[in-house]
């Protein structure tokens, strides 16, 4: 029986990361942020050939990624927390997946533990 191909389209996958909590604090620039995604992003191994496959937009809290190539959303959670590393605020926020096609940044809950363990004490 002679294999089959399975024709496979190339369908447009669009992923926001929402740095409201980031922004609105004047934390994080998202303009920076844009500019470490886009050139760190790679296609077919290569840094730098974003056009026509990736489509990076910016509004006011938040980025949007647009893409035809096969992308995987994890690929986006671990630059964005390389840029946070870089910003020396790992510590401070962590990515969430909000639901399948968005992550969101959100505050450590440090206060929590410090509470708990002057309860301890």
């Amino acid at each position: 029986m002679p294999a089959t191909k399975k024709s496979v389209k190339n369908q447009k996958k669009q992923f926001t990361i929402d740095c409201e909590v980031a922004t609105e604090e004047g934390i994080i620039d998202l303009a920076a942020f844009e500019k470490f995604l886009q050139d760190r992003i790679k296609v077919n191994g290569k840094t730098g050939g974003l056009q026509g496959v990736v489509d990076l937009t910016r509004t006011a809290s938040a980025i949007t990624v647009t893409t035809e190539a096969p992308f995987p959303k994890r690929y986006l959670k671990y630059l964005t927390k390389k840029f946070l590393k870089k910003m020396q605020l790992r510590d401070a926020f962590r990515v969430v997946a909000v639901n399948a096609s968005t992550y969101k940044l959100s505050w450590f809950n440090i206060s929590d533990e410090a509470e708990e363990e002057e309860a301890d004490e």
